[in-house]
């Protein structure tokens, strides 16, 4: 195969270098374009055919229904790891030893105190707040309180940016849901691990000692795996441009939060919730709402089903359904919103006109079900969903700043008006 690619413009040939990832993708490299062709530039509405960086975090494959983090299957993943040591296989490249695992765990408890002044900020929203806002606000707010820059030179200062996010943002997710549901602010407990102590912040009763339950324990632990990276999504993206620009881990992870709230990224899962919602006030009528999906001409569009990069399936959609079997089994939860999910479900799985085309319930759909059977409230679940993306986003961001990628700074094609003079006021 040749190396190089060669594009014809205006009559006159050009040869652009070719890359090749490890997984043997293809890139034209066409960063000299607008040099050599005076000025030509790419156009590519959403950069789907658009490589923004090199990257060494995370591989997808959509056709093939792949995902692995730093080469580690995420079914592999799933089933052997827990949520901390995939926090510190994206951030620094391989999975720990015990003794690098349970330093890391005892660093970023040392720094998961919040400064009292942070509860002010929060104190100030109404409770009416979307918490996506909130964590948004807040985790901005943290600049304010760690106001040095981090010099990414130096690994140390790295490392403590890292550790201190990794350290307060579970007390600012779970401070995002107390404050919704009118609780008292809490801690939770060091001795306890990273997962296990989120669950107890959200949950426990300032009136009743806090039982954890092993096998919500376990699915929280899988979903956070699962959305811990996705390769540059709109919010990853975000973070790392908005971090080309030298602003702060802090600000920049901000930035992927308020990307990650929109409903056609983090916000599906609470869509999926919705779409229940309307179902069961509709009657409940599972088998009415599949011949709508399928109908051309109904506006109704099936939530959670599908995905817009996996063609074939969604391989973290394989791993969850059994933790959401699993956690509707042991709660025994009597909802008849989760009645619904799994009726959906079911058509969805032996209907041939889904099978066929490949609408496979997705993770959004499954994740919704359990935050929905663990009491998370659906204006949560795109906080949920933050938490567990925010080691990606952090490896992503650290990745770009110790490379040195320059700012970013997409072009355009303007389709404005062409130079015209000014007409003064009473002239208009």
């Amino acid at each position: 195969m040749s190396n190089t690619a060669t594009l014809e413009v205006n009559g006159q040939k050009h040869e652009f270098p070719l890359v090749e990832g490890t997984e043997n993708e293809i890139a034209i490299d066409i960063k000299a374009l607008r040099n050599v062709t005076n000025g030509v530039t790419t156009i590519d509405p959403g950069y789907k055919n658009t490589g923004s960086c090199l990257s060494s975090i995370t591989f997808l494959d959509g056709e093939k229904g792949i995902l692995r983090y730093r080469g580690y299957s995420i079914e592999e993943l799933a089933e052997k790891a827990d949520f901390l040591e995939v926090i510190y296989l994206l951030i620094f490249g391989e999975l720990p030893t015990q003794d690098q695992l349970d330093k890391f765990h005892a660093d970023i408890k040392s720094k998961s105190v919040v400064d009292d002044d942070i509860k002010k900020i929060l104190d100030a929203f109404p409770k009416s707040a979307h918490p996506m806002g909130v964590l948004s606000s807040l985790t901005s707010a943290l600049t304010a309180f760690n106001p040095s820059s981090v010099n990414v030179d130096s690994e140390e200062e790295m490392y403590n940016a890292i550790i201190k996010i990794l350290g307060k943002f579970p007390v600012l997710v779970a401070w995002t849901l107390r404050k919704k549901q009118g609780l008292p602010l809490d801690y939770g407990d060091n001795n306890l691990g990273y997962v296990e102590n989120v669950l107890k912040m959200m949950f426990c009763k300032p009136n009743e000692s806090y039982v954890q339950n092993e096998i919500v324990v376990n699915a929280l632990d899988k979903l956070l795996i699962l959305h811990a990276d996705h390769e540059q999504n709109c919010s990853t993206s975000t973070v790392r441009i908005v971090g080309s620009s030298h602003a702060g881990l802090f600000a920049s992870l901000s930035s992927g939060i308020s990307a990650l709230w929109g409903p056609l990224h983090g916000g599906a899962n609470q869509a999926v919730l919705e779409m229940l919602e309307a179902i069961k006030e509709d009657g409940g009528d599972t088998k009415k709402y599949m011949a709508k999906a399928k109908d051309k001409n109904d506006p109704f569009r099936l939530m959670g089903f599908g995905h817009r990069v996996y063609k074939n399936f969604d391989p973290r959609a394989k791993i969850i359904k059994v933790a959401a079997d699993e956690v509707l089994a042991n709660l025994g939860v009597d909802d008849p919103i989760l009645d619904i999910a799994k009726g959906l479900e079911q058509e969805a799985l032996n209907d041939p006109y889904f099978v066929d085309r490949k609408l496979y319930p997705n993770v959004d759909f499954y994740s919704g079900i359990i935050y929905r059977a663990m009491g998370i409230p659906v204006e949560m679940f795109t906080v949920m969903f933050a938490l567990g993306r925010l080691p990606g986003w952090i490896a992503q961001w650290r990745e770009m700043r110790e490379r040195k990628e320059p700012i970013g700074r997409p072009r355009q094609i303007y389709t404005g008006e062409n130079l015209r003079p000014f007409v003064s006021v009473e002239k208009r």
